[in-house]
């Protein structure tokens, strides 16, 4: 077995797997990876299975120090990883000497970046996961849903490849273009008025700096919901609500398991990963598709994983 010993941490840095399913009828929601591509890649990178326990590390803020030689694994946001002062740029995998410290400062692209060791970080499973929700206090390396904290040790026990890998420039996202987010119509999509739906799709969205794992608000034109009032209903990752001031919510990982609003739709899950990468009052626009569209494209995706 071999550690890393956490020497500087934030509540925003947290031990997360694909997250819980099957229990959302307990109220339970689903926690797990925001950005479900990089933490795959960062598996990907050591030979893991692509769901493998990983830490999200966001904004920044984070340091361990390796007291064992190790192979690990970086994908997602640049946030200035540096090894002993050096850069370190991710998506790839490397090597760290015992004695070595790693470190992520401040982000340069994206917001969110993913660190993986061989095997995945070893942790006790609630609820099929592992995955932090600190709202319910379930996960984490003690299963009470605590983000990671100063002098902690984060323990792995597998055996990494021989050859370090790195992705090629054509598999890594761009973090500094144009955000444009996929959306299923929803149910109510034909319950807003006229303007509304033009609105939303031809408008700049600009993203909430009170912004969390639950959810984002987008700051833009108010949308009109013409509707009968709604009964509290299943909310699926990515929805897209319209609360009565008109100002959109995407809800993410750690929302709420139900909900009375009314729906644009939901984003896609490529179009989540995404918008997990972006950083306050950053512009976004949404784009409607159809679900045998968004379904097509997603399985494609997946399929890169086996080709490589």
């Amino acid at each position: 077995m071999s550690q890393l010993m956490i020497e500087a941490s934030t509540p925003l840095c947290q031990l997360q797997d694909a997250g819980r399913f099957g229990v959302r009828h307990l109220g339970v929601t689903q926690g797990g990876a925001a950005d479900w591509r990089s933490m795959s890649w960062a598996n990907w990178l050591l030979g893991n299975q692509l769901d493998a326990p990983v830490i999200e590390i966001t904004l920044g803020g984070f340091s361990v120090l390796a007291e064992d030689d190790c192979v690990l694994a970086l994908a997602g946001a640049d946030l200035d990883a540096r090894v002993d002062g050096k850069p370190l740029a991710p998506w790839r995998s490397f090597r760290l000497c015992k004695g070595q410290r790693l470190q992520f400062t401040q982000p340069l692209s994206g917001a969110r970046t993913y660190l993986a060791a061989p095997g995945g970080f070893d942790a006790a499973k609630v609820l099929g996961s592992c995955s932090t929700v600190v709202r319910e206090e379930l996960g984490g390396l003690s299963g009470m849903g605590l983000a990671l904290g100063k002098d902690e040790r984060l323990r792995y026990s597998g055996s990494a490849l021989v050859l370090l890998r790195e992705l090629s420039v054509d598999q890594v996202p761009d973090f500094k273009g144009n955000v444009l987010l996929d959306l299923v119509l929803g149910a109510q999509i034909g319950e807003f008025s006229g303007q509304s739906l033009f609105d939303a799709f031809y408008s700049d969205w600009r993203l909430d700096s009170r912004a969390d794992r639950m959810g984002i608000r987008l700051l833009g034109p108010a949308l009109l919901y013409q509707g009968k009032p709604m009964i509290s209903e299943g909310i699926p990752l990515g929805a897209v609500q319209v609360p009565p001031d008109g100002q959109p919510i995407v809800l993410l990982n750690d929302r709420q398991t139900i909900g009375g609003y009314p729906r644009l739709g939901a984003l896609t899950p490529l179009a989540l990963a995404r918008l997990a990468q972006c950083l306050p009052e950053a512009q976004v626009k949404l784009r409607p598709v159809v679900q045998e569209v968004a379904h097509r494209e997603h399985i494609e995706y997946l399929q890169r994983f086996l080709s490589r």
